[in-house]
């Protein structure tokens, strides 16, 4: 008989990004991407999506360089998260706890296998919005803010890193993520992990570093609502002067239809239709792209441009 599934973990809270020209991103990102600050602490300045429920998703932090801070997952319930955090202690991966953060309660910080920190948590601030902001219908977080891209709400992102399998085990095992999507080579080699805590087909994703470096970072994605809306994302793009690394396409894994830019800290950003596709199979097995499939790129578009191969941040002497 199987073990019994961990549903401890919720959803993908928020993740911290680093910048060496945060004024510059903060303008990407509220100018262009269409977010809005909800805070700000120190060197970290908070956005949201308009319609995520949470006082925010994404962290932008000054910083040296460029590259992931931390990702945050919420918990479903104070006990689930002290069922996360015993199993965590003496596993070797733990850091400890964390106060004082912006917008959510206590978090327990951890470190995977490739050293990207996860952070955990319960209790959090629902958005609150100001008179200036409230939408028309209560059940929407937020005024739609008719900016830029007008991004609705965190999706998922994608982190580079040596050991895949590593990774997917410390995933599934400590935290209950479930791998819906894998790509395997010919030699038994993991390349890439697609992991849900949700019905979505996935909340984040890791593929290989093409560098051998650990804990780097490849893009965020912040959903759109339909294909259309990321067509028009390129355009809004091309007058702002973004530099449009590649589509939109559509992916072979996952089947997301995507558009992928920089923003000025180096930072790759998705927007995508991504939440089509739901698994609602507790019993789903992973689906297995193998070298052969992989070789022969995305379902359709253009060919993927080799940067999307090598980029990641913070950025290192390729090896």
């Amino acid at each position: 008989m199987s073990p019994e599934p961990v549903l401890d973990i919720a959803h993908l809270g928020h993740i911290e990004l680093y910048s060496a020209v945060p004024e510059k991103s903060l303008s990407f990102f509220v100018d262009v991407l269409g977010m809005t600050v909800s805070g700000q602490k120190g060197d970290s300045v908070y956005l949201r999506g308009w319609d995520d429920y949470e006082r925010y998703s994404l962290v932008l932090t000054g910083s040296e360089t460029s590259g992931l801070g931390h990702a945050a997952f919420r918990c479903r319930s104070p006990q689930a998260l002290e069922r996360r955090v015993a199993a965590l202690k003496g596993s070797g991966f733990e850091i400890g706890w964390t106060e004082n953060e912006i917008g959510h309660g206590p978090a327990f910080r951890c470190r995977d296998p490739d050293g990207h920190v996860i952070e955990i948590y319960y209790e959090t601030e629902w958005y609150q919005a100001p008179p200036e902001l409230k939408p028309a219908l209560k059940n929407q977080a937020q005024r739609y803010p008719a900016r830029g891209v007008n991004v609705r709400r965190l999706d998922h992102f994608n982190g580079l890193a040596v050991d895949i399998r590593a990774n997917r085990t410390f995933f599934e095992t400590y935290l209950g993520g479930r791998t819906t999507e894998q790509i395997i080579l010919d030699d038994g080699t993991e390349a890439g992990m697609w992991v849900t805590f949700t019905n979505k087909s996935y909340d984040f994703a890791y593929t290989r570093d093409h560098t051998n470096t650990p804990g780097r970072f490849h893009h965020v994605t912040y959903a759109l609502d339909s294909r259309e809306d990321i067509l028009r994302a390129a355009d809004i793009f091309l007058e702002a002067g973004v530099h449009i690394e590649t589509g939109p396409h559509k992916h072979a894994v996952q089947q997301t239809f995507f558009l992928y830019v920089y923003e000025p800290g180096g930072n790759r950003v998705e927007v995508a239709n991504a939440g089509a596709r739901l698994v609602l199979a507790p019993d789903w097995k992973p689906i297995v792209w193998t070298e052969a499939e992989r070789r022969k790129g995305q379902a359709w578009g253009l060919k993927t441009i080799e940067s999307f191969h090598t980029h990641g941040t913070p950025p290192v002497e390729h090896r």
